[in-house]
């Protein structure tokens, strides 16, 4: 089947959870950022939250993505590791409804890996991932056939974190080169930046066609205080550059000129999963004839929209008369 889009990346069940201040106080994480954590850590956090709200699906931010897609109409791909439980089964079965073509096959005594989503009253998210058998994933996982039909790659940073995942994600680029499929890579995440910046300008000046970043993650890349400044130094090297701007909307780099894109006013709940869902509106304009405004009108009202409700996936999907609404004007 051709794909629009064929994802890689960790995937997760996410649980979500709204807390106090005091409660991640006492947790003693950073706010507003991911922390990896092992087995131990994650269970005493959710033993921690034991009688808290959970909202509980399929995630991970490149599968947030690729459900995004899914859900605006796009045919879609993705390459990730679970495990052989119930949750692993509930996640394959989750993502083969929502019309994702899911062929890796899951791992035998091992856990699907969880990220607990910590959501305060000033809908920051603070994110704990225990990776479990998601760090696993190899390029083995990776279908030469799936990405030789699909029209976009889709990346996430988060699998340079482990040495497994970010050969997979190696593999995954070199084979969609190969096939003359376009490059998408998100960095994911300021510390990431930290970690392996000279690595992500490698790809940056090398096979990616399409970089994903928020205004942090570009100043943190370029070195500058100036986020236009930065989407354009980033744009001479690559193609396209898609930077979000939280509230403020985003600038869209193409062909040298700098796309303002607005963003949709609404009252944020939980900001996790924006800048997944404006991956998403994103990537679904550009496989399906939209143009560069016109997708990125679409990502800004999905992103507005999800971060007006609990949860990285949509409730309410954009109906096709929604979609055309949008992008007419």
């Amino acid at each position: 089947m051709a794909l629009d889009v064929y994802g890689v990346g960790n995937t997760l069940l996410d649980i979500q959870v709204k807390v106090s201040d005091d409660v991640l106080a006492k947790l003693g994480y950073d706010k507003g950022i991911m922390t990896l954590v092992d087995d131990d850590a994650q269970k005493s956090v959710l033993e921690g939250l034991a009688g808290h709200d959970m909202n509980i699906c399929a995630g991970g931010s490149a599968a947030n993505t690729i459900i995004g897609v899914a859900g605006f109409g796009g045919s879609t791909g993705y390459a990730g590791k679970v495990g052989n439980d119930a949750n692993g089964e509930s996640l394959k079965s989750d993502l083969n409804q929502l019309g994702v073509e899911f062929r890796v096959p899951a791992t035998d005594g091992g856990q699907t890996g969880t990220c607990v989503v910590l959501i305060t009253d000033d809908a920051q998210r603070t994110m704990l991932t225990n990776l479990a058998v998601s760090a696993t994933l190899s390029p083995d996982d990776i279908c030469e056939d799936s990405i030789r039909q699909a029209q976009c790659i889709y990346i996430e940073g988060y699998l340079f974190s482990v040495d497994a995942p970010r050969e997979a994600a190696f593999r995954a680029i070199e084979l969609a080169k190969a096939h003359n499929v376009k490059v998408a890579f998100t960095v994911s995440d300021p510390f990431l930046i930290n970690l392996f910046k000279d690595q992500f300008w490698e790809l940056i000046k090398g096979p990616v066609d399409l970089l994903f970043c928020n205004e942090e993650e570009a100043k943190s890349l370029a070195d500058n205080d100036d986020p236009v400044e930065c989407a354009k130094q980033i744009h001479s090297h690559v193609e396209n550059v898609a930077m979000t701007l939280g509230a403020d909307g985003s600038v869209i780099m193409d062909q040298g000129e700098a796309l303002k894109i607005a963003g949709v006013p609404t009252q944020a709940v939980d900001t996790t999963g924006a800048g997944d869902m404006y991956a998403a509106g994103i990537l679904y304009g550009i496989t399906n004839s939209l143009t560069w405004r016109q997708a990125g009108n679409l990502a800004s009202h999905a992103s507005s929209r999800v971060v007006s409700q609990l949860g990285a996936r949509l409730q309410q999907q954009f109906t096709a008369d929604e979609i055309a609404q949008i992008v007419q004007n």
